[in-house]
């Protein structure tokens, strides 16, 4: 194409986006880093400190944190006086990195980016050949999960969450069957259980280590209603068995999601229900345009959602499979009355009430 056919001013801007994909793609390092050492919790609580207090406050090398003090300046997260060499964390930064802000911290979520970074070259060879990237090659990616889900169901679940079922908090009072499918480090389940004593509470995953997370923090509540087991969901083989069956941010990280669908259908008695919680997006990839979180969630599916229900010979359906398929494949599984919300604590997901 000849430069002369060229709109400059469109070059500009574009070179400027790039620019800012170098300095935000770095800046999600540090990000991360920043959260996992305690750095924007401790500044968030510390009046206006120099590197060599905040240092000393946190216990870690004075280098490394003037040199990340000076990332996050420039950057524009934390604000700097010149003349006394001081940094801090104005307030309304905080809401977003720290622990305090719970499931509104985004500095945690930037851990991400770094364990999806672990398995570029792998995917590079996915793309030339197909296949997929095996679950067990993302080796923190239970514990960020685990980590993740706890801020939301910590701040929603009992409160916000379950009461989207009309009449759910009292029939769980009176005790019901509860099943979580792909239930991870089992850690909802757990809180269920805790709140409702007298309903059962089981959780299913085949990752053995989340399961044995589940069973040691059900030990350390001293719960007798809450049990965990080892078991690939697509095989989940119960009939007519419970009340309620919950799936957080599980099904479409199946190989064959509809499968398990059907099981999850078939396992609950008659009347009971399915809530669903999955990533909220359209199936049309042009209304996804203006969702806030479009491009992570599409990035999060290519290298790692997707690729590891293809690395099982899988639909590879992917994270942005969104409500419109979500609907289809539920009424397909048999369930006869789907509903969608959602939950202000949870900015990523939609909450399916779903209805044999």
């Amino acid at each position: 194409m000849s430069e002369a056919l060229l709109d400059t001013t469109r070059v500009e801007a574009f070179g400027a986006q790039m620019g800012d994909v170098l300095n935000h793609g770095m800046l999600a390092l540090m990000l991360s880093i920043g959260h996992q050492v305690g750095l924007f919790d401790t500044l968030a609580e510390l009046p206006p400190t120099t590197s060599h207090e905040l240092a000393g406050a946190t216990g870690l090398n004075e280098r490394y944190v003037r040199e990340w003090l000076g990332a996050m300046t420039v950057a524009r997260v934390v604000e700097y006086d010149a003349a006394g060499r001081t940094y801090w964390l104005p307030r309304e930064h905080a809401v977003f990195l720290t622990r305090a802000g719970g499931p509104d911290n985004l500095a945690a979520a930037t851990q991400f980016i770094a364990l999806l970074a672990g398995v570029e070259s792998r995917l590079v060879d996915c793309f030339r050949h197909g296949g997929g990237v095996q679950y067990e090659e993302f080796t923190e990616f239970h514990r960020l999960m685990a980590e993740d889900s706890g801020a939301v169901f910590d701040a929603a679940l009992l409160d916000s969450i379950l009461p989207l079922v009309p009449g759910l908090p009292e029939r769980l009072e009176e005790g019901i069957e509860v099943a979580d499918v792909g239930c991870g480090s089992g850690h909802a389940i757990n809180l269920i259980a805790g709140a409702y004593r007298r309903s059962r509470c089981v959780g299913y995953d085949f990752s053995a280590e989340g399961i044995a997370a589940g069973r040691a923090e059900a030990a350390a509540l001293g719960l007798t209603n809450a049990d965990f087991v080892v078991r690939d969901v697509a095989e989940l083989g119960e009939h007519e068995r419970f009340d309620l069956v919950t799936a957080f941010d599980a099904i479409h990280d199946q190989a064959h999601p509809a499968h398990v669908l059907a099981g999850i259908a078939a396992a609950l008695r008659p009347g009971g229900t399915f809530l669903m919680v999955d990533i909220q997006a359209s199936s049309n990839l042009e209304e996804n345009l203006d969702n806030p979180f479009a491009t992570f969630l599409y990035g999060v599916s290519t290298m790692h959602c997707m690729t590891v229900s293809l690395s099982l010979g899988g639909d590879g359906l992917g994270t942005v499979w969104g409500e419109q398929k979500a609907r289809q494949m539920l009424a397909e599984a048999g369930f006869s009355s789907v509903q969608v919300t959602n939950v202000e604590a949870d900015a990523f997901n939609a909450y399916y009430i779903a209805q044999k």
